[in-house]
C-alpha cells in the first residue's frame, strides 16, 4: 500500500515526537509517496528549527541525515490543479501539492495537520490521523 505522508509526519518521527511510535505503526509495509516540494519543506522546518534554537546546526545535520535515509517516492503533481485546488479549499499550495498527491495517485494521506486532513476530507480524499 502506498501513502501520501507530510513533513509533520516526517519530522516528527526524525525528532522523536510522542506521535513517532503511531506514525511507525500506520506505515508499516507500506510505501512512502511524496510530492516533490517535500524536501524543501524538510530543511525549511529544520531551517525555522534553528532560527527558534530548538536544535544546533550539528543536531539538524544529523536529522537531515536521517531524513535522507527515509524511502520516499517523491513525484510530480500538476501546478494547475493544485493551484485550483489550493482556491477552492482556501489553502496554501505546498497543502494543495499533498492532497493533490493523494489523490493522483490514489492514497489516504497522513498527516499531523488537521486542518490539512479536514481540506482532504472535504474532497473524499482517505486520511490517516494519528495522535
Amino acid at each position: 500500500m502506498d501513502i501520501t505522508v507530510d513533513a509533520s509526519a516526517i519530522i516528527a518521527v526524525i525528532v522523536n515526537e510522542t506521535s513517532k511510535p503511531a506514525i511507525i505503526s500506520a506505515t508499516y509495509q507500506a510505501d512512502l509517496v511524496a510530492p516533490s516540494s517535500i524536501y524543501w519543506e524538510i530543511g525549511n522546518a529544520f531551517s525555522a528549527m534553528l532560527k527558534r534554537k530548538r536544535l544546533t546546526v550539528e543536531k539538524a545535520i544529523k536529522a537531515i541525515e536521517i531524513y535522507n535515509q527515509i524511502p520516499i517516492r517523491f513525484v510530480t503533481v500538476e501546478l494547475t490543479e493544485s493551484i485550483q485546488l489550493a482556491a477552492k479549499l482556501n489553502i496554501y499550495a505546498y497543502d494543495a501539492y499533498l492532497i493533490r498527491c493523494a489523490q493522483k495517485y490514489k492514497t489516504p494521506l497522513l498527516s499531523l495537520d488537521k486542518q490539512l486532513l479536514n481540506a482532504a476530507r472535504t474532497l473524499d480524499v482517505d486520511v490517516i490521523e494519528v495522535s
